[in-house]
Order: structure tokens, then C-alpha cells, then sequence
């Protein structure tokens, strides 16, 4: 007779098992919403799954299937995470659209993901209505977080609607996301996600040395939900029973300072642009936010001015991180164990390999102190992008970020640079990362960024366009270089900027700092 092995449940790694846990055991925590009138509404998990799955059946009726795409353009809301959960939770397909981008590139994006169903914040509709003038297979529009002319309000549906969808009837590895890249260094490509990647993916942010999020935690989520998932938010709150906070499309650092006092806010989670906001407004009327225990930033590297401005003026803890769409997105979390840097970005949890290799992809043979350009595997890095056959990855399943790096003694991530900023002048390279590190330093300087022009004989020489929040000469910003760059790194210019221009996800737009300065 034959030895029989025991057994274990199958329990598919999907989504809405989240919102269910979190509707069972967790019933009374709220999701809460700033609308742009300064009112607050709230909900519990356990009436926001109701309403989700309501939506589902809403959604069901039109026609929407396991596989299909359905795409939103919406800002961080309770609306919006109903609709996220009821897309997800029947098998479907949420395609997140970046109310930033112009109504042309978010047609071409909705007509490759062949979305027939388009859900957005009624003040997009507008948009959203020449997102379909250019993309004609999208045949319906629904609105939420109010109502707009000419347009199907999805509420009154939803409230009408009587019965349940059935959640969870799929493979955990069917696809449950679909999110563009911001195309600051190209053009964007699609980016599925899975319920099996995303699973892991919430369950390695939510751990003690990453953010570290617990049903204690009052959490904002400024990370919009339109691009890589708010960073897992949406997911990561229900599983622990926190309370989660959206600000709407109000981002602005007074309104994000009222929200914060008003709902006791534990946790900040965004780009560092928006921390830049709050603490000006801060500064500028003396409030305090005594509730306010961390801010978790990345999308950017943190300027060590900033960041000190922060931890000093709000008595805070800041954790950076390192992150990209194709990787769900967080990579590595600054540890709350070790002391804060702005330049650290972390270590990988399990789950996430890096490697530091040549130009060629071929492995560095020390991975530490040496700079390299990283590639990085795991069960939430992408395979292949939307649309296309050939894998993104190498043979050996790594994944090229584009980014230059050193990994320290103790395991930390240090981004360097990006591949494509590099400036070769007279033959030789210059990282503008390194030059922006040590200008951004100044306390005068708020933002900065190193760009090549144009150079008769050179190719290219670095010129330096800075933002700034206080009197600081052009000699005192160059000056601040030498001995810590190579003098012929020292860029040719100073320009001031009175803002400097963020792409669509937060980031400086360096292609549009090319267009208007680079050509000499």
C-alpha cells in the first residue's frame, strides 16, 4: 500500500479576500473620503463590500465578464475603491487611467487594452468623453464621486441593484490590474497584474520591516490610485483593518494638513513633491499634527533637505522606498530598525532578488559598494508587458530597471541614477543624480535637476535648474560641488524655476526640462 501524503486547503491568493476579511473581522474600521465641497464621507468595510458587491452585479448586467477590461478615471475615493474591488472580485480586469496624460494618449491606451466600459469622477467626464471620441469601442460611461451632464451616474444603479455577485470564481493567477508606465523615459507600455502577484505583494509591504501597517494605523494614500496601485494601499488596509483615508483630488498641502489633524492620520504615503506642500503650508501658519507618526515616500528620490525639514518640523519618521510599476510597485522599504537616510532606499523583503550587473547585463562580480545597473526578479515583477510576446526579462528571469545602483554592506538599496539621464560629454559620462544628491542638500534648495545641453564641442555639458525656498546664489550652488564631484562634472548654468514641472506621477519631467533647455 501506497504512503498517502496529507493535504492542504486550496485557497486561491485572490483580492477580494481581502475586503472580506476585513468585512468579517474588521467590520467597524472606515474608509474615508475628502470630497472637494470640504465635506468627509465615510464608510465601514463591511458596507463598502456590500456596495462593491453590488457593483459587480451592476456591472455583470452590462455585459462585463472574467477577462474583460474595465477601465476608470477617477482620483483616490470610496467610489473608486468600491469599483476597484467589484471589477477584481468577478474576475475582471481594472485598467487605471492617468487623469493627467491627454485625452489622445489615454484613448491609445484604452483602445490596446480593448476596454468597452469607462468609469470616471464626474469632474473628468469631460475628459473621459474625448477619451471615447478617440477610442469608439468604448460604448459606456459611468460616473462616480457626483454627477455630470450627459453622463450615467453608476450610485443610483448600484442602489437599486438587489442582488450579490458571486466573488472569486477564477485562477489566482488571472490578471486582476492593468496600469500603464508614466513614459518619462519612453513610451508607455502596459503592465498586468495578477491577484497572485498582488496578493504577495500586499503581504510583503505590510510587513514589520516594510510599511509596517496595522489595524492601530489611520493611513493616508496621497499615491494615487491611478498609477501602480496606490502603491498597494487599497489592499494593504482592509487585510489589517486600518483605517483608509483619500483625499479626493484635494492634494494641496493645506487641505491634506486639515485631513490628517481631522482623522487622526497615523501613516502619509506619496511622492515628495506632496510632502514638499505640507510642510510649506506648515511653516507658513505654525499648525502642528501631533497624530502624524511616519511619512513613507518614493516615485523620487527624497532630498536630504527636505527630508530633514520634515523629521525636524513634524517630529516624524521618514521611510523611503524604491519602487517601479513593473514591480506592483515597491521594491525595497527603508527598515523603521536602522537610522533614516534619504539616499537609502532600503532592502528587499522576500519575495524580491536584486542584482547589480555591467552595461551588457552580466553580473557584477562583487554586489557590494560597487555601482551597477540593477535588475531584480521576484513574485511580483513583471514577465512581459500588455500586448506583447517576448518576455521583458532575461533568461535568467531578471528584469532591467534602467536604474543605476549600489547595494551597501548591510543590504541596502542606494539608487545612483537613471541609465538614460547619463550625460556624455567629450566622451566621458556624468550621473546628474549624484549632482542633484549633493545640490539638494542645500536648505535653500527645494527641487533640482541636472540636465545635459547641447555643446558644440563637447556633445553635451550639465546645466542645473533649481526650485528654491530661500536667497542662495548661483556661485553658493556651484560651489557646494566642488571637491564632492569632479570639477568637470560642475554644470555650465543655473537656471531658476519658480515650479519646477512634475510629470504625470509626481516625478520631475526631465523630457519636458530636455524640450525647453537642453537644446543649447
Amino acid at each position: 500500500m501506497s504512503m498517502i501524503d496529507g493535504e492542504m486547503q486550496a485557497f486561491a491568493l485572490t483580492l477580494e479576500k481581502f475586503l472580506d476579511h476585513a468585512a468579517k473581522w474588521r467590520s467597524n474600521a472606515e474608509v474615508v473620503t475628502s470630497r472637494e465641497d470640504g465635506r468627509i464621507d465615510r464608510i465601514t468595510y463591511a458596507d463598502l463590500r456590500d456596495r462593491a458587491l453590488r457593483v459587480s452585479s451592476v456591472l455583470d448586467g452590462l455585459g462585463v465578464k472574467a477577462g474583460h477590461r474595465v477601465a476608470t478615471l477617477a482620483w483616490n475615493s470610496q467610489d473608486h475603491v468600491e469599483v476597484w474591488f467589484a471589477i477584481m472580485g468577478m474576475g475582471a480586469v481594472c485598467h487605471t487611467l492617468n487623469p493627467r496624460l491627454t485625452a489622445e494618449q489615454l484613448a491609445s491606451m484604452v483602445i490596446h487594452s480593448e476596454a468597452q466600459i469607462l468609469i470616471a469622477s464626474a469632474d473628468l467626464a469631460p475628459l473621459a468623453r474625448k477619451i471615447m471620441d478617440g477610442a469608439p469601442g468604448v460604448t459606456k460611461l459611468l460616473v462616480i464621486d457626483g454627477e455630470a451632464p450627459e453622463s450615467q451616474t453608476l450610485a443610483p444603479l448600484v442602489d437599486a441593484e438587489t442582488r450579490h455577485a458571486i466573488w472569486g470564481q477564477f485562477d489566482e493567477t488571472a490578471p486582476c490590474g492593468l496600469c500603464f508606465t508614466s513614459g518619462t523615459t519612453g513610451a508607455p507600455k502596459g503592465v498586468t497584474y495578477t491577484h497572485r502577484s498582488s496578493y504577495l505583494h500586499t503581504l510583503r509591504i505590510l510587513q514589520v520591516d516594510g510599511m509596517a501597517i496595522s489595524g492601530a494605523d489611520a493611513v493616508l494614500a496621497v499615491v494615487p490610485m491611478f498609477h501602480a496601485n496606490a502603491w498597494g494601499l487599497p489592499f494593504a488596509t482592509p487585510a489589517v483593518g486600518a483605517k483608509l483615508v483619500l483625499p479626493g483630488r484635494n492634494a494641496d498641502g493645506a487641505s491634506l494638513a486639515r485631513l490628517i489633524a481631522a482623522e487622526n492620520v497615523t501613516v502619509c504615503v506619496g511622492v515628495p513633491t506632496v510632502w514638499l506642500g505640507l510642510i510649506e503650508h506648515l511653516e507658513a501658519t505654525g499648525e502642528k499634527l501631533p497624530s502624524l507618526k511616519r511619512i513613507i515616500v518614493g516615485g523620487a528620490p527624497m532630498p536630504p533637505a527636505l527630508m530633514e525639514r520634515i523629521e525636524q518640523r513634524l517630529g516624524v519618521r521618514v521611510q523611503t522606498s524604491w519602487g517601479m510599476t513593473e514591480l506592483s510597485p515597491c521594491g525595497t522599504l527603508a527598515p523603521l530598525s536602522a537610522p533614516a537616510e534619504a539616499a537609502v532606499s532600503g532592502r528587499p523583503a522576500v519575495g524580491v532578488d536584486l542584482l547589480l550587473t555591467d552595461a551588457d547585463g552580466v553580473a557584477l562580480p562583487r554586489q557590494r559598494d560597487v555601482e551597477g545597473h540593477l535588475r531584480v526578479r521576484g513574485t511580483s515583477v513583471i514577465e512581459r508587458y500588455f500586448g506583447f510576446e517576448t518576455s521583458a526579462t532575461d533568461a535568467n528571469g531578471w528584469f532591467a530597471t534602467g536604474d543605476l545602483a549600489r547595494i551597501d554592506a548591510e543590504g541596502n538599496l542606494i539608487i545612483t541614477g537613471r541609465a538614460k539621464d547619463l550625460i556624455k560629454s567629450g566622451g566621458e559620462w556624468i550621473n546628474p543624480a549624484e549632482i542633484e544628491a549633493v545640490v539638494c542638500a542645500l536648505p535653500e534648495v527645494s527641487l533640482a535637476a541636472v540636465i545635459g545641453r547641447t555643446h558644440p564641442k563637447w556633445g553635451e555639458r550639465p546645466i542645473l535648474l533649481v526650485e528654491t525656498q530661500g536667497q542662495v546664489s548661483d556661485e553658493v550652488l556651484l560651489a557646494s560641488l566642488k571637491g564632492k564631484v569632479a570639477s568637470w562634472w560642475i554644470p555650465d548654468a543655473v537656471f531658476r524655476l519658480d515650479r519646477m514641472p512634475l510629470a504625470s506621477t509626481g516625478k520631475i519631467d526631465k523630457i519636458r526640462l530636455r524640450t525647453e533647455y537642453g537644446a543649447g
